[in-house]
């Protein structure tokens, strides 16, 4: 039992006793650590990352509570995909240059974003039919196959199609980048131009073309990847290239089918907003290989 004295130590009283101290008061703590509190003359953390344009950049036009969701979904994802860019073309200017150390750190993080893209189609699942439908009307013709990001990436990864430079005729900046992308080596092209330099039999069909060309698979190619496969103490960089190249096309495949099935889930079998059939139009685009003597060579090891 408890005295009347001990009513302090009972009911946890910090001045009770020899009760331990209770943990510091948050501006306590602050002060403690001497965080600098006054930026009236010093960059902060909002100027450094320019937060007030990025914040106001939101600007729903219908009064439908889920727009916001739908913007911040797409904005988020336009700058991982500029992230992503930024990761392909320094890489693709390692390998071209033969070094290839730090363009597996950059492949490696390209298949990082690719992971982050990929889970963010799990937020935007959260919107249902009828949510979507309400601000379906306010989004006009614009959609995300008018990416000017994206088709860049498409490019670099060596989808070339010249169809898709038209969405971008109407804004010459836009278009010139889209351009140059289409008309650049892709990462797989100095893949394959680095093996023709280190003495595989790499035809020159495929290690000198016509970049704007889609690339079509070759046995050749094929049987030059597998030397470096049957013989990766040889070839380690090489077979670590080649690895690199299976982990990226592996998350962007991934990225689509979760593209596919959020729009499925939302809006059905609905023609998009940019005029492709949708879900039908996604799914032609799963039986797209980027790489595909990377996954038919694994048949003949």
């Amino acid at each position: 039992m408890t005295g009347p004295n001990d009513r302090g130590a009972a009911a946890g009283c910090p001045f009770s006793g020899n009760s331990a101290p209770g943990p510091a008061l948050p501006e306590t703590i602050v002060h403690q650590e001497g965080a600098q509190l006054d930026f009236s003359r010093d960059m902060s953390y909002g100027d450094y990352l320019q937060l007030d344009a990025i914040l106001s950049a939101q600007k729903p036009l219908s009064p439908a509570h889920d727009e916001m969701l739908f913007i911040v979904q797409h904005q988020t994802s336009e700058l991982w995909m500029k992230l992503m860019l930024h990761e392909l073309h320094a890489a693709i200017g390692h390998i071209a240059r033969d070094d290839l150390a730090p363009a597996f750190k950059m492949l490696a993080r390209v298949s990082r974003i690719m992971e982050q893209l990929v889970h963010a189609w799990d937020v935007l699942a959260t919107m249902t039919p009828p949510e979507y439908s309400a601000l379906r009307p306010y989004l006009a013709q614009s959609s995300g196959f008018q990416s000017h990001q994206y088709r860049c990436i498409e490019f670099a990864m060596g989808n070339k199609n010249p169809a898709m430079l038209q969405p971008h005729a109407h804004h010459p900046d836009r278009r010139a980048v889209v351009d140059a992308a289409w008309r650049a080596p892709s990462l797989y092209d100095e893949a394959l131009r680095l093996l023709a330099r280190r003495g595989l039999p790499v035809p020159a069909s495929h290690a000198e073309r016509d970049w704007t060309r889609p690339y079509k698979a070759s046995d050749a190619v094929e049987a030059a990847w597998l030397q470096v496969y049957r013989d990766p103490r040889q070839h380690w960089d090489l077979y670590q290239l080649g690895e690199e190249l299976a982990d990226i096309e592996d998350t962007f495949r991934l990225w689509r089918f979760r593209h596919l099935t959020t729009v499925e889930r939302v809006i059905g079998f609905k023609r998009g907003t940019g005029g492709t059939g949708g879900v039908s139009y996604l799914r032609k685009m799963l039986d797209v290989v980027l790489f595909p003597e990377i996954w038919t060579l694994r048949t003949a090891l």
